[in-house]
């Protein structure tokens, strides 16, 4: 199996298009060029991010597109002849043909539009983004109009694997939390001190046994909806941190290995995470 990403090259590359560059403030004016023609939607810039009006931007990207919405549910619905999108109010991610890409910043409604990152509606559209700080613009370059489906995407080995042990370990714990112990087997993949699959890093026992669902057997639990979720998003790229390898639940193990000899990096939820 192949590592499976460079977290640091993926951290970066977040990091360069999800924030506002440091000469264009909360307060400024963002523009947004698609194809060099100005986008005229909804902009908004929210938690040092960029947010664009879904509705507006899927049918600049494609005058063809279908927009539906579900006011019950609070989802707006995408569908052009590459594309199947949803958006729900609050949640942290959109769903772009199978795919469950992350925002920090949730999806929000404003004054009845949708609003999400820009980046994540161009990278939904398997378009290309750039910003232009003389300006302070994004340009967005058509593709192919839509990424590729989550079923081509996922290899089913890893996202089951990968969804098992963070149902197993994380049950109750937010969203958050749930990338992160996904980060970990991941990190440990990308690591040569572990096995290089996911498969291998769950069930090492080079050092004994190092996850406790695999002692107690709960590994072989069907696993909750929102892990298998959590286990897309850490496999599209998000991470909270490249860094880490370990975690553990003070609560229960207040004077654990992991606590007297690794680095700590920060709590989430019931977990503590360490480098």
């Amino acid at each position: 199996m192949k590592k499976v990403l460079s977290f640091v090259f993926v951290i970066a590359l977040l990091t360069s298009l999800f924030a506002i560059p440091a000469s264009a403030s909360s307060t400024s004016w963002v523009s947004v060029y698609i194809n060099n023609q100005e986008f005229t939607g909804g902009i908004d810039v929210k938690d040092n991010t960029t947010f664009v009006g879904i509705r507006k931007f899927s049918t600049s990207m494609d005058k063809n597109a279908k927009v539906t919405y579900n006011n019950s549910t609070k989802t707006l619905t995408v569908q052009t002849d590459n594309l199947y999108l949803t958006a729900t109010a609050g949640t942290n991610y959109i769903v772009a043909n199978g795919r469950y890409l992350y925002t920090e910043s949730p999806i929000y409604l404003k004054n009845g539009v949708m609003y999400a990152p820009v980046l994540l509606m161009a990278r939904a559209f398997d378009a290309k983004i750039s910003w232009r700080d003389s300006n302070s613009s994004f340009y967005v370059t058509r593709g192919s109009g839509g990424i590729l489906s989550g079923s081509r995407y996922y290899d089913s080995d890893e996202v089951y694997w990968l969804a098992k042990i963070i149902s197993a370990e994380s049950q109750g714990e937010p969203l958050l939390g749930k990338i992160a112990v996904g980060n970990v087997i991941l990190n440990r993949v990308n690591s040569a001190e572990f096995p290089n699959t996911i498969y291998g890093v769950i069930f090492d026992r080079k050092y004994g046994t190092q996850f406790s669902p695999v002692a107690n057997g709960t590994i072989y639990n069907d696993a909750t909806w929102e892990s298998t979720v959590a286990a897309k998003i850490c496999l599209e790229g998000y991470s909270v941190s490249n860094k880490i390898l370990y975690f553990v639940n003070p609560k229960f193990s207040p004077n654990s290995w992991i606590s007297r000899n690794r680095v700590f990096f920060r709590q989430i939820g019931n977990h503590a995470f360490y480098i």
